[in-house]
């Protein structure tokens, strides 16, 4: 059965789906970063979060949890498509978005632990290294604008025994990176927004958005809604709704291992510029990553693994990270980020009274209560 405007009650409507003066579209973290800062500066808002699946659909609750701006690696890639004021730019904005997810949820709720971050070069990768290893000073030099110490990034290649990978030759270490639970982040989020009087409907796609008489009208597998303003918030999904914005997808897959009794790792771990990156968790190690090896394949808005990526990721894992060790894979999934050239996020008005807050290049925890707040400021200057 198609339910339609027609099946709401009365209380339904006056109560739940008439009359908001902000419907967000999308419950991720920067979805209910707009909604906590738009309750914040103006609580009598009346504000509406639509999500279209149960869960947050994209990444928010299916990333690695990681609280990072960048490996050395990844860095020198920007430097090769952005100024150096750029690089620095995104860094700090990165970093000013962590404190500020951090201030905003607490760090016992997300459970935060900056245990630091280590970039893994493998043996064949002796050059890469070699020129990451001598970018070091000019970033740490470059970011203490950002961080405020200069002791960023380091060579750490005499904890790789340490840790029991095997082939792997050098070891850069940023004091600075950090891991969250994602899980936790969206549930404390969650309870900061209901606290604040945001209603937010899961299982709810939208179909259609319109401006009709100074109000813009959405059509969604629930029926009809209104709002004064409208906030697109969905990232990678962004241009199903709005085929002009410049964001493509890409899946990330991820895999989890059962408890591995007296696991060595702790921190966050990045190899191939950040293509591969992984983690402990509960005595697990969580993997993930290998975009890269298919980019046309995993550039789509469908969940699922392949078997090139699940090989590729089942290799590393058993030769590399935890070689001599063992181990059983738990389960997989998938998550979908949103990607462009540029390495800045999309935050404008698309249309009268329709804004976007999109594009966060795979780093959503970094950047996304920041981009929340940006989009919220932006419809608060409007009103």
């Amino acid at each position: 059965m198609t339910i339609t405007t027609n099946t709401f009650s009365y209380w339904e409507r006056t109560t739940f789906i008439d009359n908001a003066d902000v419907i967000i579209i999308g419950s991720g973290l920067v979805g209910l970063s707009a909604a906590l800062h738009l309750k914040k500066q103006r609580p009598a808002l009346k504000v509406l979060v639509l999500e279209r699946g149960f869960l947050p659909t994209g990444a928010s609750t299916k990333n690695a949890g990681f609280a990072c701006f960048g490996t050395v690696s990844e860095q020198i890639s920007y430097l090769n498509k952005s100024s150096e004021e750029e690089v620095l730019r995104m860094a700090d904005y990165k970093w000013r978005g962590l404190q500020r997810l951090r201030q905003n949820l607490g760090d016992a709720n997300i459970d935060y632990h900056q245990y630091g971050g280590y970039e893994l070069f493998r043996d064949e990768e002796r050059k890469k290294a070699e020129v990451s290893v001598d970018q070091i000073d000019r970033f740490n030099k470059l970011f203490q604008q950002a961080i405020g110490s200069s002791a960023i990034y380091s060579v750490a290649d005499k904890k790789i025994n340490d840790f029991g990978f095997k082939g792997v030759g050098r070891m850069i270490f940023n004091a600075f990176e950090g891991q969250i639970d994602t899980g936790k982040m969206m549930r404390t989020l969650l309870n900061k927004v209901y606290e604040l009087d945001v209603m937010v409907l899961n299982n709810c796609e939208i179909q259609r958005v319109e401006e009709e008489n100074n109000s813009i009208n959405l059509t969604t597998s629930q029926g009809n809604f209104k709002a004064g303003k409208v906030i697109l918030a969905t990232n990678a999904f962004a241009n199903q709704l709005f085929p002009g914005l410049k964001v493509i997808p890409g899946r990330g897959q991820v895999l989890v291992t059962k408890p591995i009794a007296g696991l060595k790792l702790k921190g966050t771990y990045h190899f191939n510029e950040g293509y591969y990156y992984f983690r402990n968790v509960d005595n697990r190690v969580l993997f993930g990553g290998g975009r890269n090896i298919d980019f046309e394949a995993e550039k789509t808005w469908e969940f699922g693994q392949t078997d090139l990526v699940q090989q590729h990721l089942s290799k590393y894992l058993k030769e590399m990270i935890l070689p001599n060790q063992d181990f059983e894979i738990d389960y997989w999934w998938s998550g979908i980020m949103g990607f462009g050239d540029d390495i800045s996020p999309i935050v404008k008005q698309v249309e009268p009274n329709i804004y976007c807050a999109v594009r966060c290049n795979g780093m959503g925890v970094a950047m996304g209560s920041l981009v929340g707040e940006e989009v919220a400021t932006l419809v608060l200057g409007d009103k």
